[in-house]
């Protein structure tokens, strides 16, 4: 099991790499389009996540080869990081994109991925960005159990990367006049804040349902643990 933990880690990890290489790369080149201005492509959550599960399956990995080379007790520090970043922003993001693109989309595309970004993005290019992740970040929580910091610590650390997105957003449309999302353009001050309220408390909402698969699956090897904390 620890074996195809290690392949599955080092798959995914390629597989985030190369969206994050080719991704920009092929929408540079529609610069018909523009789809990379005022902010390239850090400005869209979709790809900054893509880049933060590249990130974490590189822990992942790291941590894999280490345990194997100097045994667990030598690198508790690489594995508390890789499930403090598991657990507050590798998952909550991954599930937030999933749910906010296909809802949005579901009752409006072109709030959100308007139809004419399929000239630039194909559909499985689409589904490698707002689909696939999920489904990934599950495997994850089933594959290797997870310690979740307290509830305080947790929050706060979603609440920070929460807070510093929303004021890239919200400082990209004062330089340029122009939002990173149509949906944002229909609504008035007071929409935004329960639109970004929203989207925080669903970001905790997902933090907590994760903390809760993991302890439905892995509860009988968290107890200890637990006890200790």
């Amino acid at each position: 099991m620890r074996t195809c933990t290690c392949i599955y880690h080092f798959l995914v990890l390629n597989w985030y790499i190369f969206l994050n290489y080719y991704i920009p790369r092929h929408g540079n080149e529609q610069k018909e389009y523009k789809i990379f201005q005022d902010g390239a492509q850090w400005k869209y959550l979709t790809l900054l996540n893509l880049f933060l599960q590249a990130f974490f399956f590189g822990v992942a990995c790291l941590d894999d080869v280490l345990k194997r080379i100097k045994g667990r007790r030598n690198i508790r520090f690489i594995t508390a990081f890789r499930d403090l970043l598991f657990t507050t922003l590798a998952f909550p993001v991954s599930t937030f994109v999933f749910l906010v693109f296909w809802t949005i989309f579901l009752y409006d595309r072109e709030l959100v991925h308007p139809k004419i970004l399929d000239e630039i993005f194909p559909i499985w290019m689409n589904h490698a960005m707002h689909t696939f992740i999920l489904p990934f970040s599950l495997l994850e929580v089933i594959l290797r159990p997870h310690h979740y910091p307290s509830k305080k610590t947790g929050i706060t650390l979603l609440a920070a990367g929460t807070v510093a997105y929303i004021a890239r957003v919200l400082w990209i449309y004062s330089e340029t006049g122009r939002w990173v999302y149509p949906v944002l353009g229909k609504l008035s001050p007071l929409g935004l804040t329960v639109f970004f309220s929203s989207s925080y408390f669903l970001s905790v909402s997902i933090y907590l349902f994760g903390e809760k698969i993991n302890r439905w699956k892995w509860g009988h090897m968290m107890q200890p643990w637990m006890k200790r904390k």
